[in-house]
């Protein structure tokens, strides 16, 4: 949804208030190098325990081939699979050494034998694809984010191991890079003929509405400073997530689940191959599962386990996971699968190879869960606010020396955040954060009360000259938001700079440095004509975009006359009734309304681009749009629903 536009230096210092245009602007908007500071910083020990090297052989055992790119039907490189090797060959003092090590050892992409008759596609998209053989087929698990990069990884598994045909497809949560894949791997109709089942956990579809349609656009926006999608792949730009390798894109596509998982210890037989799950909710997802392969003696454990602490709470935003209950399911897991398994994997990295290791790591990883969970929960019941614990709190040493502990991808700090948020939420009892200021209003008051940009400007470079960047972060961040000169920007991006380059966790580096990025290269953003219609929406319940439509909607436009509209979806089948209340929008499943101002009916695509703003004739024309009514009242409420485009973050 990045539909804004870079404009040039000259442009850009007008949009920035003409001022501060001379011969150095150039070099105030330049990359910079890390900074003494820095360089500091990056120099201490990266771990308690650096001689500890089990990753690197796990990570290329059982190596098969790979490929340098994944392209798309044209030849348009999606995924270069090469743009990492400088990690093995340089250690640049504008990366810290421990995301260096993390990103090495993701950069192993390629086809891997976990064990007899299971595979795993890694690296060419940003989740692991498992590929597990049956009697005359294959099981797909987590068919990946991209399209092109799950038919990529399908080529390289028949390349190397046999072309066999696909029996069922697994989403083990509801997150894009598990699902977004699989048209590359099956295609709809043998989905909805019968002929391939795909399974997921139970409230799949609820969560995949609530986390990708309802708060889709924010968190999308959210998501490219997340991911770092603003940012080259190199030493002073994208390292990776931590977890996996980023940057890459082609196309996102869904396909509706026809298996639902309701209970720990279901079992499902597919074509000879038998399966065990575990339900996990709230954990690393709403809707999550594990799977146990007894024939293979393989646990499967999505998210619930990785290479690095994960995210109590997502930084591109999300509800508080549930720490207590996420440590619960591997103290479950060692219960129920430590003893049978003699390997673990997991939707991201590599496994990890003997029972004696799958029972340390699964212990290491509960109790660290626990330990920032019991000791938050501490902290915050003797009085300590949520940024008080996150900079006090720290692992113990022999949960921190293990690598898979390390903060590349969660971290200690945000994580015991947020714990503090899912038992207290946003409020931290101070009365002054009940109702304080907007932000840019108080921003202008903090620089009055230094005594003016100048000053404050002046105040946050001596900061950042001492190598305070994060008391510098706040002062330049303040004086941006209430007046956002080169000079201020330039600053502030320097900073964010220093601090990315010095984060040990791939999305604070990512989120830093998108940040810099766009204080030194403003967009434009543009509002597009009409909004996407998407597979994940084309899949979704009526009912559940009776709960969609609403919170497009702009209260200033639809005024309070009465609106009452029948809606009928002829290829469901289905009926319900929009009215209009006191400026809310309500949906009603198989409602009718013989004083509906006017009756819509039409596929559920058309319905999709009508209420996305596509032209009315063309849909009259084309898709089977039919109004018997009043036409005014539909365009009076296509007129008022809001299309989302991208929004400043770091600047006001």
């Amino acid at each position: 949804m990045n539909i804004s536009m870079r404009v040039s230096i000259a442009a850009m210092v007008i949009a920035l208030g003409g001022s501060g245009a001379n011969a150095e602007t150039p070099t105030l908007l330049a990359q910079k190098p890390a900074s003494a500071e820095t360089r500091e910083v990056l120099a201490k020990p990266i771990a308690p325990n650096p001689e500890d090297r089990r990753d690197f052989d796990f990570s290329k055992r059982g190596f098969m081939g790979t490929i340098p790119a994944v392209k798309d039907a044209n030849g348009r490189v999606l995924r270069d699979l090469t743009a990492y090797d400088w990690v093995t060959k340089t250690k640049p003092d504008t990366v810290n050494p421990s995301l260096l090590r993390a990103t090495e050892l993701s950069a192993r992409s390629g086809l891997f034998k976990v064990t007899d008759g299971v595979y795993q596609v890694r690296g060419l998209d940003a989740a692991n694809m498992t590929v597990v053989e049956t009697a005359t087929g294959y099981l797909v698990i987590d068919p990946l984010m991209f399209a092109e990069h799950a038919r990529a990884a399908m080529d390289l598994v028949y390349a190397k191991v046999g072309r066999r045909p696909v029996r069922a497809v697994v989403y083990t949560h509801s997150h894009g890079d598990h699902y977004g894949g699989v048209r590359g791997v099956v295609t709809e109709a043998d989905v909805k003929g019968g002929k391939i089942a795909i399974i997921a956990p139970d409230g799949f579809m609820r969560e995949l509405v609530s986390e990708a349609v309802i708060a889709g656009p924010a968190m999308g926006r959210r998501a490219q400073y997340h991911a770092g999608s603003p940012l080259e792949v190199g030493p002073k730009g994208l390292v990776g997530w931590g977890v996996a390798l980023g940057r890459l894109e082609g196309a996102s596509t869904f396909l509706a689940p026809t298996d639902s998982v309701t209970k720990t210890g279901e079992t499902r037989r597919i074509d000879g191959l038998d399966i065990e799950f575990q339900m996990v909710p709230e954990s690393e997802a709403p809707s999550e599962f594990n799977l146990y392969l007894p024939k293979q003696r393989a646990l499967l454990i999505a998210e619930t386990a990785s290479c690095s602490l994960h995210n109590i709470q997502t930084l591109r935003g999300a509800r508080p996971r549930d720490a207590l209950r996420w440590a619960g399911y591997l103290d479950e897991d060692l219960r129920l699968y430590a003893d049978r398994s003699d390997v673990v994997m997991m939707s991201h990295c590599w496994p990890r190879f003997g029972q004696a290791e799958v029972k340390e790591f699964l212990t290491k990883q509960r109790d660290t869960y626990k330990f920032i969970h019991d000791q938050t929960v501490r902290l915050m019941n003797m009085g300590k606010t949520p940024t008080e614990i996150g900079d006090e709190l720290q692992l113990p040493e022999s949960l921190a020396k293990e690598w898979y502990n390390r903060g590349y991808y969660g971290t200690v700090s945000h994580n015991a955040k947020g714990v503090y948020d899912r038992y207290l939420g946003w409020f931290d009892a101070v009365p002054a954060n009940l109702n304080p200021l907007p932000t840019v209003e108080a921003a202008k008051r903090y620089v009055e009360l230094a005594g003016g940009p100048e000053k404050m400007l002046a105040a946050g470079q001596a900061a950042a000259t001492s190598g305070d960047y994060r008391w510098a972060a706040e002062v330049l961040q303040k004086l941006v938001f209430a007046q956002s000169s080169l000079e201020a920007r330039a600053a502030l991006a320097d900073v964010y700079e220093q601090l990315g380059y010095q984060s040990e966790s791939g999305l604070w580096r990512n989120f830093y440095l998108s940040a810099t990025k766009d204080l030194r290269e403003p967009k434009q953003p543009q509002t597009p004509a009409m909004a996407r219609v998407t597979d994940t929406m084309l899949a979704m319940p009526t009912s559940a975009y009776l709960d969609v439509l609403p919170t497009r909607l702009d209260p200033a436009k639809i005024g309070d006359a009465p609106l009452a509209l029948n809606l009928v979806v002829s290829d469901r089948g289905e009926r319900a009734l929009i009215t209009l209340s006191n400026r809310v929008l309500l949906g009603e499943m198989g409602g009718n309304s013989d004083a509906a101002n006017a009756t819509i009916e039409a596929p559920w695509m058309t319905i999709l681009q009508l209420f996305s703003g596509a032209p009315l004739p063309e849909l009259e024309a084309r898709s089977g749009l039919k109004i018997a009514g009043d036409k005014d009242a539909v365009e009076r409420l296509r007129s008022a629903l809001t299309t989302f485009a991208d929004f400043d973050i770091v600047t006001p």
